[in-house]
């Protein structure tokens, strides 16, 4: 596979980890393991059966966190330090054909892994805001299916998969923003006479 294709590989991987870290390291390792890709040396790591056992039992468990509202800003606030080492590790590891890790695509990947991480945590806060449950659901299995499909896209296809990613961060962030700023905006002050 060529440089820049690993390279968009890597930014992917890092850009998923940010949403759903398990789910993530699991469908790397599962593809690896099933020979479904060859992965570089440092990502075969991820093949082991204790990765996919302890990658795949909290994936579950996200599964079912991130449905509850509260639960799933606590569960995005404890994993913000765990997503963006993850997001820095598999990009650089994408990239990696020997196994060293490049600081250039550590500090690419936990920068990508944190944005997506951020426009996610701050999505789901302002949906917890609203007292019906399904909205917080909705978004839940949307990140799933945007994180299976968005791996399986990234094998086969990884510029389309890049360009949707960053079309579809620039859309949340902005989302996030414009509502972030309808819901919380002052009230304008009176003027003095």
């Amino acid at each position: 596979m060529e440089q820049s294709h690993l390279f968009a590989i890597g930014v992917l991987l890092a850009w998923l980890a940010g949403v759903r870290v398990y789910l993530t390291v699991f469908g790397v390792g599962l593809a690896g393991m099933l020979g479904w890709l060859q992965l570089p040396d440092a990502l075969q790591a991820t093949q082991s059966a204790w990765v996919l056992g302890t990658a795949g039992s909290l994936a579950v468990a996200e599964f079912f966190a991130d449905k509850i509202p509260g639960v799933d800003s606590i569960w995005d606030l404890l994993h913000t330090v765990l997503r963006v080492p993850v997001g820095a590790f598999l990009a650089a590891a994408a990239m990696s054909p020997d196994g060293e890790l490049g600081a250039g695509m550590l500090a690419t990947g936990a920068g990508v892994a944190l944005t997506s991480h951020v426009i996610k945590a701050g999505s789901r806060a302002l949906l917890n805001t609203s007292p019906e449950p399904v909205s917080n659901w909705t978004a839940s299995v949307t990140e799933d299916a945007a994180v299976v499909g968005g791996l399986a896209l990234a094998f086969t296809h990884p510029w389309l998969a890049l360009a949707l990613v960053v079309a579809i961060s620039l859309l949340f962030a902005f989302s996030v923003w414009w509502l972030w700023r309808r819901l919380f905006r002052r009230a304008p002050r009176p003027q003095a006479a």
